[in-house]
């Protein structure tokens, strides 16, 4: 370059580093317009294809989400619908139960007082039977003890059935009047 410019200067003519030559600013030119009609019709249509898509994505994104999230809302709501119902259920469920519970209660009360009932009456009346053997079996007893007494204080022998019969009514138609006697006294 130090030759140009000496060459320059001695021909006269004042050249500026800054200004480039015009064979460089033509070519440069050209260049810059191929390159700029070339990106404007291809790079250019693929770039806003491409932005166009993004674009549809995340407004499509944005969609679903909201969609997504109304879903999940609408969801929550019929869970919530459903668990409360459940709840409701239990509840009827228990008070049923509850119930059910109190009603056997009361018909188990019922039914052990009726056997209960049962079994004091079975008793009562096995006890009046038993009362009435041992009662009669003391009565023949008694008859035979105050026979055999009496044939001792008499001195003879009382085997005349009708007769001990006889005898032995009598005494306990008399025994019975005087035990009815001391119970009403008292």
């Amino acid at each position: 370059m130090s030759n140009i410019a000496l060459i320059a200067a001695s021909e006269g003519e004042v050249i500026n580093p800054l200004l480039p030559e015009t064979y460089d600013i033509v070519w440069s030119t050209v260049c810059i317009v191929i390159i700029g009609l070339a990106f404007w019709k291809f790079i250019l249509p693929k770039f806003q294809q491409v932005l166009a898509e993004r674009s549809d994505q995340i407004e499509g994104g944005i969609k679903r989400a909201e969609e997504a999230q109304a879903e999940a809302k609408e969801t929550l709501e019929q869970y919530r619908a459903q668990l409360a119902e459940a709840r409701t259920e239990a509840a009827a469920i228990r008070e049923d139960a509850r119930t059910q519970g109190q009603q056997i209660i009361a018909e188990m009360k019922v039914q052990a007082q009726e056997e209960s009932d049962r079994i004091v009456a079975a008793g009562s009346s096995q006890l009046a039977a038993q009362r009435q053997q041992i009662v009669a079996e003391l009565r023949s007893d008694l008859g035979r003890t105050a026979v055999d007494l009496a044939e001792k204080v008499i001195g003879e022998s009382l085997s005349d059935d009708v007769k001990r019969a006889g005898t032995i009514d009598r005494f306990l138609s008399e025994l019975d009047t005087v035990s009815a006697n001391s119970a009403a006294g008292k």
